[in-house]
């Protein structure tokens, strides 16, 4: 895949952060969309502001896919209105900063549900259309933490560990076949997520969601297999080739540790 221009792309929780970052940005460059979240409004008012600025078509399915027939349901729509989806981005998801016996595991489940078995839906349904037509790109969103474990945001760090695991993987069957894999790995970056994950965020810094949009997207033209925004932030991925598994949990660990307790303590206060 060369240009974006003229294609159209499906981006998961484009209402807000990294998915609206990229639907502007796709926008820009000739790129139709179709997005979906679960804020119906917020969607409609991006759609309108994109359509005014870059006069591309904009599709709206709202829709949450933690419900496991959501993607399907997605699926159909897009067939039903005769459209072909060029570019899948699966970017929704979210996590938690807790012990791990704080957070019920109904929480724990709706993670699962939408930041693995969501995106694995939708990249077995809209892939095979790509492979008839020789040519597609999927982003998947994973984070600096699927380069190692993280205690006390285990279950969120593992589902990214999955996200560049099976990313990869799928690049390994069918970038020949014309299909452009590439797992998109962000650090810290000025989204929502933190807001929702309860995080404590002091003495951080972060991206911007235009830079991860357009660093991984260029990084899917390009072909690449996975791209971690940030040079500080691709320094941390290679922690593993520096210290030993053990460490590095035992570091990440101490880090953690001391905001998710400052969270604790807050919140007793």
């Amino acid at each position: 895949m060369q240009s974006v221009k003229g294609k159209t792309a499906f981006i998961t929780g484009a209402s807000s952060g990294i998915g609206k970052a990229f639907a502007y940005h796709l926008a820009a460059r000739q790129c139709h969309l179709i997005l979906t979240a679960r804020s119906e409004n917020a969607l409609h008012e991006i759609a309108r502001d994109i359509r005014q600025q870059y006069q591309v078509q904009v599709t709206v399915y709202a829709g949450d896919l933690c419900d496991a027939a959501m993607p399907q349901q997605l699926f159909d729509k897009t067939s039903k209105d005769s459209l072909q989806v060029d570019i899948l981005i699966n970017n929704a998801g979210f996590g938690k900063w807790a012990h791990f016996l704080d957070e019920t595991i109904a929480s724990y489940e709706e993670m699962i549900a939408l930041n693995i078995t969501a995106l694995v839906k939708l990249t077995h349904l809209f892939l095979p259309q790509m492979l008839t037509r020789g040519e597609g790109g999927i982003i998947n969103i994973g984070s600096t933490g699927s380069f190692q474990p993280c205690p006390y945001i285990g279950v969120y760090c593992a589902s990214k560990a999955f996200v560049l695991s099976f990313s990869e993987a799928l690049y390994g069957e069918y970038f020949k076949r014309g299909i452009h894999i590439t797992a998109v790995c962000p650090g810290n970056t000025q989204t929502p997520f933190f807001s929702r994950a309860n995080a404590n965020t002091k003495g951080m810094g972060f991206d911007t969601p235009e830079k991860v949009a357009k660093d991984g997207l260029s990084a899917l033209l390009k072909g690449k297999n996975y791209t971690v925004i940030g040079f500080g932030n691709y320094l941390q991925s290679l922690s593993s080739r520096f210290f030993t598994r053990k460490m590095t949990i035992g570091i990440v660990g101490n880090i953690f540790r001391g905001k998710v307790n400052a969270m604790v303590a807050s919140r007793v206060l």
